[in-house]
């Protein structure tokens, strides 16, 4: 009876005795580190050496990074049609191999055109290497133990900064800004393009055929109140996030801590992701979809309050760094899996990259906006306040993504507690 009821949720998910690649899960843990670790996490500790070199200002350089990310946010979506259809093969080791000569680029720009080039190109690197196309071959093959191998590569992807950041600073210290943008290329080639390209050669199944399905299909999923309810709770939820992780430095350094307590302050924070991460799995099975995303949103409300309301003692802001730290590591896989717990595994990749676009372009904006929105609203601890009332109110929007009608297949005759399963609430 067990094996039947086994079987029975394999087929709601799509997950059946389809062929895993073996090595998929642990190549994708080496390259998600490895990508964000060079790609992404190396501009803030080479930039300062990159402008006084060049010459170059550093608002200037920066907004050449967050191009990046912008051109990630909507490169994504046609990135995400591909992998539903083609699997993630092709898409990230044609990134890895981008991502190679994006840095090269990066490192021989002779001025600040070829460097916004670059980082242009990086962009669509981004879109193809980092979480989303690891997230979308995750959900495919592994469903429905996605979560499981959705948790273990964003723990590894956690460990990018920790990696990366202090191994480009220790090859900032004997290299140049340009030759270490150049050493960095070739690790990033040497460890992802043969690691996707040999390691994710397993066969891409077909999209599940699922037990429920929405009027209209995946368009009218895109086009629907309670997408668009959710993208929007999420873009405010990922605005004030990043605007907190940027400003909180600066938010202590007011408060009179050092600057080498503030960075601790924020480093701690990273501890509490993984933390957070490890605890996702039980907090989807005990919690539905609905709620646990408003729990998840409103949590990270309170925590940004608290950063307002609370000047010390110091202990008491490292406990609430890692506090913040475990709410932002739960969100991540929050993103992860909003689409599969709302509308299932059949057309992730799209859905997702939809999704996740204005949240990404909203991350991309929240440093300079943070800076900017400081002074006006009277210093960061006000920022922080009014930061805290954008989360509370994402959250409230999130208690209106439940999807309205999901009806049942005429094809299905899947019992009614398989179907509630795959499709939560």
């Amino acid at each position: 009876m067990t094996d039947l009821h086994a079987r029975a949720a394999g087929v709601a998910t799509g997950a059946g005795d389809r062929s895993r690649p073996r090595a998929a899960l642990p190549a994708l843990c080496a390259t998600q580190i490895t990508s964000w670790g060079i790609v992404y996490y190396a501009f803030p500790v080479l930039n300062p050496e990159v402008t006084a070199q060049t010459g170059w200002s550093a608002s200037a350089t920066t907004a050449a990074f967050s191009l990046a990310l912008v051109v990630s946010a909507f490169a994504g979506i046609r990135v995400g049609r591909i992998l539903d259809q083609r699997g993630p093969r092709l898409v990230m080791t044609a990134g890895s191999v981008l991502g190679a000569v994006s840095l090269l680029i990066v490192a021989a720009a002779p001025n600040l055109a070829i460097f916004f080039a670059g980082w242009t190109l990086a962009g669509l690197t981004m879109a193809s290497t980092f979480y989303q196309p690891a997230f979308a071959a995750l959900t495919r093959w592994w469903a429905p133990d996605h979560i499981r191998a959705l948790t273990i590569v964003t723990l590894a992807g956690g460990l990018a900064s920790t990696v990366f950041a202090p191994l480009t600073a220790l090859l900032a210290d004997h290299f140049s800004w340009r030759t270490t943008y150049l050493l960095l290329a070739a690790v990033l080639a040497a460890v992802t393009i043969p690691a996707h390209a040999l390691a994710l050669r397993g066969p891409w199944p077909k999209a599940p055929r699922s037990s429920t399905s929405l009027v209209g299909g995946t368009a009218a999923v895109a086009r629907s109140r309670t997408f668009w309810l959710l993208a929007a709770a999420l873009t405010l939820s990922s605005f004030a996030m990043y605007a907190v992780v940027v400003a909180l430095v600066p938010l202590l350094l007011g408060r009179g801590y050092s600057t080498t307590q503030a960075a601790w302050v924020l480093g701690i924070g990273g501890a509490g992701q993984t933390l957070g991460r490890t605890l996702y799995a039980t907090l989807a099975r005990r919690i539905g979809t609905t709620a646990r995303t408003v729990t998840l949103l409103g949590l990270g409300g309170v925590t940004t309050a608290a950063f307002a309301l609370v000047p010390g003692p110091y202990a008491l802001l490292v406990a609430l760094s890692i506090a913040a730290g475990t709410v932002r590591g739960n969100l991540t896989l929050l993103h992860a899996t909003a689409v599969t717990d709302r509308w299932g595994t059949s057309h992730y990749g799209h859905l997702s990259g939809l999704l996740t676009a204005p949240a990404t372009t909203a991350a991309a904006l929240a440093p300079f906006a943070g800076a900017a929105l400081a002074a006006p609203f009277g210093g960061y601890p006000h920022l922080f306040a009014s930061l805290a009332l954008v989360s509370v109110f994402a959250a409230l929007i999130a208690t209106a993504t439940t999807p309205p009608h999901v009806i049942r297949s005429p094809r299905s005759a899947l019992p009614k507690a398989v179907e509630e399963r795959s499709f939560p609430n």
